[in-house]
């Protein structure tokens, strides 16, 4: 029973990287199976000996699709260890972000930061051309600043921009370029109305202190998708540092299910 659990989770996920033995445990359970103790049943030599059947090879030409989004298991391995993740896992996850939030919470493309800094408002004018940001009730920007990921988020409601950092940092022109009054134009105020929200937003900056910070160099990406979902979902910030590796293997298995799990 576990091999037969373990072959359709290989095949479903194509790798055994986000495999947890609480995985195994609950299907046992599920199968009937829910005195495992007085089997005799050790559920990591049985999964060490399976993948070594495997030598551990992904599975060939395995990719995830939804939307404009593809992964393939490149993309999916970053979320193994403690490797660095990157654009197409964060603007995948923002879409299931916006899914399970019905629209309510828009979420940026992580390009889209470092377009409005190269090109200004001519650059990402076009990017909410169909989008009516002041319907949404949040307003999530991801920023990848060399090495570094950081959350820039705006409440439409409340006008107030926030900075959520995983190592503490602030980049105040980071948001200074964000609520720029020629890109807030695009949504449909006047420029006099635009420069009146954006002094309001400014007012309001709020660098967000006492959230979960990384004890690493290459969490910053994962976090920044917890506070992501965390925000979006109206939870608490509930996890810390020695949460991420049990956070990455949920986040790979959602993007294969292509949902949030909530």
């Amino acid at each position: 029973m576990v091999h037969e659990f373990l072959e359709s989770f290989y095949v479903k996920y194509g790798s055994f990287v986000p495999l947890a033995e609480a995985d195994v445990v609950e299907h046992l359970k599920k199968n009937g199976t829910s005195d495992l103790s007085n089997k005799g049943l050790d559920i990591a030599k049985e999964v060490k000996q399976y993948r070594a059947g495997l030598a551990s090879a992904p599975v060939a030409g395995f990719m995830v699709t939804h939307n404009k989004h593809t992964l393939s298991l490149e993309d999916l391995s970053t979320l193994e260890d403690q490797n660095w993740i990157n654009d197409q896992i964060i603007n995948m996850y923002g879409e299931l972000i916006m899914e399970a939030t019905e629209q309510r919470v828009h979420f940026f493309n992580s390009f889209f930061h470092k377009q409005l800094v190269a090109k200004g408002y001519e650059g990402v004018k076009r990017w909410t051309k169909k989008i009516d940001l002041f319907s949404k009730w949040l307003v999530l920007i991801p920023i990848h600043l060399e090495i570094h990921w950081s959350l820039v988020t705006v409440s439409m409601a409340h006008k107030t921009i926030s900075y959520y950092d995983s190592q503490g940092i602030v980049f105040r022109h980071t948001t200074e370029v964000i609520v720029s009054p020629l890109y807030l134009a695009l949504s449909g105020l006047t420029i006099a109305g635009a420069a009146e929200f954006v002094l309001t937003l400014t007012l309001g900056l709020v660098c967000s202190q006492g959230i979960p910070q990384q004890k690493n160099d290459s969490d910053c990406g994962v976090f920044v998708l917890e506070y992501c979902r965390c925000l979006s979902v109206r939870q608490p910030f509930r996890f810390s540092q020695e949460d991420m590796p049990r956070i990455r293997k949920r986040i790979y298995k959602e993007l294969c299910d292509c949902r949030l799990d909530v």
